[in-house]
Order: structure tokens, then C-alpha cells, then sequence
């Protein structure tokens, strides 16, 4: 009788392989985080969330988590004054764009995502495109990818993501089954896998990136009313990407080429240049899409959104230490100035806290104080200590004894504010629960269609090379993914993964290598067998 009470009375059932929270708690769902309906926006209580990915923040010290492999350069960005044919003011108050002609400056850290400081630029990773700009309301981070989707919509995953797109935890060495049996399983994943795995997914260099802002955000008028946005940076060099093949004759000569090419590039004076464009949407669910456009794995079709270009931005400056400009350089998705806000993007929530909560453990509580992450103009805050705090933020001109607000003895007080506060409605039960549309394979499909044949072929080959030494399990559910997104895509990746299971049978295979690199298990061997003999001294 007491077994069946404990039974009845327990909240959730757990077994030796449950998995918890560093409090014991079992997790009953680790897809997706806590928000007001299925679109969000999140809620701050989300506990489990915030204790996974706060202890993500901090697992690498000092290196970055991800975007650890960077280069950087100084520049301007150029307003057109204009989103289109229309005065930008009609959508945004952001003095930033306002004026036709006025220059912002700019810096930027171009990056890979995975792998380590030092490791070679023509591994298959995405690319981080991130922008600060130095504005006259403050710092502005527009911090992105140069595809213009990611991997997961909801960001309770990405903790588990990188960990499996990673090195192996025990042999140090990235396995390429880790990244599949992450990828199948996680099926709104396969459009950027699609990308990833094509030759978008090695860029030439960073002259030639496009960059992408990734998460929808919000652009606020006067009047307070919003409209949905998403970035794009298009490069005025033209867009160059590379095969496996070329990648690694290149890295053979210079794993360093990217930064390389950016640092010469400018110090010869012919600096890149990219022109921001912007799409437009009304600030609704849109039921009329077939995907909701707070979905991060999808692109908004351009014939219905058009791009329209707002400015341009020019790289003219090396930096002067790499150290202190590009390594100590901070980024995150929440530094936003007015007439710039939030969507209720999942990922864009999560990666709002994970970013600056990052950097404080990275960098420093006082990383702000750091030259380069610095806002260009006058800061006044009551923040006090913290490592590293060289200076302090309270003028002469006001009572160094007061160091809170509000105050009658000469402190700080709240600015005055001129544009109308956007307040969207929020309305709905507090669920966690992954968004209705979410189709995963249709845009995979569109943008295999897309490709140049020899984009194609280079998707399959690299696909077919890396999946086939994945258990069938995984390549089922890869087969699967594909054959729903593109008749072509699933057979000829199908038929690949036939023939390349008899060639297996006779030389056998590893998935422990670089992404897409199919004959990386065979360089230990080798280079003993190339090896040259030499005497001990």
C-alpha cells in the first residue's frame, strides 16, 4: 500500500538516465524555454534555462565559448537617410539612420564559431559577422552570422548544440557523428545544415562574407509604433565561397589567410565595403506565412519582403593591438538604442542574456570600461567595484556621495524621454511549447533548388562523406529530413550513402574529423608513414 501511494503522489518520474538540473530537479522539457504563448516574448523566471546557459557562459576560460578564432577592423557606417524609397523616420526614430550622409563609427570582429583560437580559417563553421556601432545615444551591437538562419529556433538548445558540434569530451577531436546525431534529431536544424555543408559553409574570407543579423528585432517611430526587421550585409567585393578541396590546399600554405587578407587588404587601402539593407514586416503573427517570421531557421522571401538599403559601412583602420582591440572586443544582442527593440525571437531572448552575461565572466564585470567596448560619449551610472574597475563613473560636477537614484542631494536623475514607449500587448498562458509552424524541410528544399549544380554536387559529396560513418539510425533520419525537402536532395543523398556503405566495407572509416573532411581519419597514419627518419640528439 505505501508503494502505491509514493506512486500516486510523485511529480515526475525519473530514472537513472533522467536528466536534472545542477538542484536535482528533473527537467521535463529541455526543447523549450518558458513564454507567453508559443511565440513568446520569455519570462524571466525561466530557472532551468537560465541555470543551463549561465553555466554554459562559463565553461572556457578565458577563451569565448564560441566565435573564439576572430579578426577585427575599425570603420564608418554611411546613412542613406532612407529605408527604400521612404524617409527611414517612418519606421524607426533611431538617429543612427536618420540623416542622409552622417557617419557612425563602427568596429568590427569577424569570426568562426567553433573551434579554438588558433584554428585554421578554412574549417566548415559558420562565420560571425558583428557590428558596434559608436552612436551618439550610446553603443549599438548588431551581432550576427554571415548565413542568414541558424541551426534551433529556441535557445534552452544551444548549450547542447555546441556541445555536440564541439570536440568529443573524451578523445578532444570533433566527430562529425556527434554533429549528425545532434543535427537528426533536432530536424528544424537541416536548412542550416543544408548551407553549413555546402560551400557556404567555407567562406573565401571575410572581404567577401555576406553578414546577417539573424534574429527578427523591432524598429520603433515617434510615435511608438513598431514594425518587425532583419539584417542583411551585402558585401560591394562580390560573394566567393569554397570547396573542401581548395580549403584545404589553402590551409596547407595559411591557416591565418582570412585574417591575412583582411589585415592586407586595408593596409593597402582598398578597404571592403558592405551595403545594410533591411526587410520590413508589420508587427503581427502574419497567418498568411507559412512560417512565423520569429522563426530564426527561416529566411523571409524576398519578392514579399523586399530588401531596402539604409546605409553602408566601410572598413579603413587596422587595429593597432590585437589583444586589447579584437580579443577584449564584447558583444551583445541586447545593446540597443532607442527606436531599436526586442522581438519575442527565442533565440534572440536567450541570447540577449547569454551574451553580456558571457562577457562579464570572459572579460570582466567592468568589460564596459575596456576602450574598445566603451560608448563614445558621456556615461553616468550609479555601478560601483567589481575586478578590474579603473574608473569611476560619477562626475565631479555631482555629489560623489551619492550613489543610488533617486535622490535629493544632487545624484543622477532619469533622462527625459521624447519618442512615445512602444508597449506591445502581451496576452496568453505561460507554456512551454515550440512555435505552431514549424516546418523544417520546405526552405531546405527551396535553397537546394537554388544552388549551382557544383554547389549541389560539393553538398552531397561532403554530406555523403561525413554521414556515412554515422550508425544508420542517423542517416534514416538525414535520408528522411531531405527526401521531405527536395526529391533530388534525398535521392542522389540516398544513393550516395548506398555506395559508399560497399566502399566502407573494404577500407573502413572514422567520424572523428573536421566537418566534411571525409579522409581526415587517415592523416595519423600518414604522417608516420610519410615521416622522415631522423637520428636522436
Amino acid at each position: 500500500m505505501a508503494g502505491k501511494e509514493n506512486k500516486e503522489h510523485q511529480t515526475n518520474i525519473e530514472n537513472n538516465d533522467t536528466l536534472t538540473n545542477r538542484q536535482g530537479h528533473p527537467v521535463t522539457n529541455n526543447q523549450n524555454i518558458r513564454t507567453v504563448g508559443n511565440r513568446g516574448p520569455a519570462t524571466l523566471e525561466n530557472y532551468d534555462f537560465i541555470e543551463k546557459i549561465s553555466h554554459f557562459d562559463r565553461e572556457k576560460v578565458p577563451e569565448r565559448i564560441v566565435h573564439a578564432r576572430g579578426a577585427g577592423a575599425h570603420g564608418y557606417f554611411e546613412a542613406y537617410g532612407t529605408a527604400g524609397n521612404e524617409p527611414v523616420s517612418k519606421y524607426t526614430r533611431a538617429k543612427v539612420f536618420q540623416e542622409k550622409g552622417k557617419q557612425t563609427p563602427v568596429f568590427v570582429r569577424f569570426s568562426t564559431v567553433v573551434h579554438g583560437t588558433h584554428s585554421p580559417e578554412t574549417l566548415r563553421d559558420p562565420r560571425g559577422f558583428a557590428v558596434k556601432f559608436y552612436t551618439e545615444d550610446g553603443n549599438w551591437d548588431l551581432v550576427g552570422n554571415n548565413i542568414k538562419i541558424f541551426f534551433i529556433r529556441d535557445a534552452m538548445k544551444f548549450p547542447d548544440m555546441i556541445h555536440a558540434f564541439r570536440p568529443d569530451p573524451v578523445t578532444n577531436i570533433q566527430d562529425s557523428q556527434r554533429f549528425f546525431d545532434f543535427c537528426s534529431n533536432s530536424p528544424e536544424s537541416f536548412h542550416m545544415v543544408t548551407f553549413i555543408y555546402s560551400p557556404w559553409g567555407i567562406p573565401a574570407n571575410y572581404r567577401m562574407m555576406q553578414g546577417s543579423g539573424v534574429n527578427t528585432y523591432k524598429w520603433v517611430n515617434n510615435d511608438g509604433e513598431a514594425v518587425l526587421v532583419k539584417y542583411h550585409w551585402e558585401p560591394k567585393q562580390g560573394v566567393k565561397n569554397l570547396t573542401v578541396k581548395e580549403a584545404n590546399e589553402i590551409q596547407s600554405d595559411n591557416f591565418n589567410h582570412a585574417t591575412q587578407d583582411l589585415y592586407d587588404a586595408i593596409e593597402r587601402g582598398e578597404y571592403p565595403e558592405w551595403e545594410l539593407f533591411v526587410q520590413i514586416m508589420s508587427d503581427d503573427e502574419h497567418p498568411e506565412l507559412d512560417f512565423d517570421p520569429l522563426d530564426d531557421t527561416k529566411i523571409w522571401p524576398e519578392d514579399q519582403f523586399p530588401w531596402l538599403p539604409v546605409g553602408r559601412m566601410v572598413l579603413d583602420k587596422n587595429p593597432e593591438d590585437y589583444f586589447t582591440e579584437v580579443e577584449q572586443s564584447a558583444f551583445g544582442t541586447g545593446v540597443l538604442v532607442d527606436g531599436l527593440d526586442f522581438s519575442d525571437d527565442k533565440m534572440l531572448q536567450g541570447r540577449t542574456f547569454s551574451y553580456s552575461d558571457t562577457q562579464r565572466y570572459r572579460v570582466g564585470a567592468n568589460y564596459l570600461q575596456v576602450p574598445i567596448n566603451a560608448a563614445q560619449k558621456r556615461v553616468a551610472t550609479n555601478q560601483e567595484g567589481g575586478m578590474m574597475r579603473y574608473e569611476p563613473e560619477r562626475s565631479a560636477k555631482k555629489n560623489p556621495h551619492i550613489n543610488y537614484e533617486p535622490s535629493s542631494l544632487g545624484n543622477y536623475k532619469e533622462a527625459e524621454q521624447v519618442g512615445k514607449e512602444h508597449s506591445p500587448k502581451v496576452q496568453g498562458n505561460l507554456v512551454r511549447e515550440s512555435i505552431d509552424r514549424n516546418d523544417n524541410t520546405k526552405q531546405a528544399g527551396e535553397t537546394f533548388r537554388w544552388f549551382d549544380d557544383w554547389e549541389k554536387d560539393e553538398l552531397i559529396s561532403n554530406l555523403v562523406g561525413d554521414l556515412s560513418e554515422c550508425v544508420p539510425e542517423i542517416q534514416d533520419k538525414m535520408i528522411a529530413l531531405a527526401e521531405e525537402a527536395d526529391e533530388e536532395y534525398g535521392r542522389r543523398l540516398r544513393e550516395g550513402l548506398e555506395e559508399a556503405a560497399k566502399m566502407m566495407k573494404d577500407n573502413g572509416s572514422s567520424s572523428k574529423n573536421p566537418l566534411g573532411n571525409k579522409d581526415a581519419e587517415k592523416a595519423p597514419e600518414k604522417a608516420e608513414r610519410k615521416g622522415r627518419d631522423s637520428e636522436p640528439y
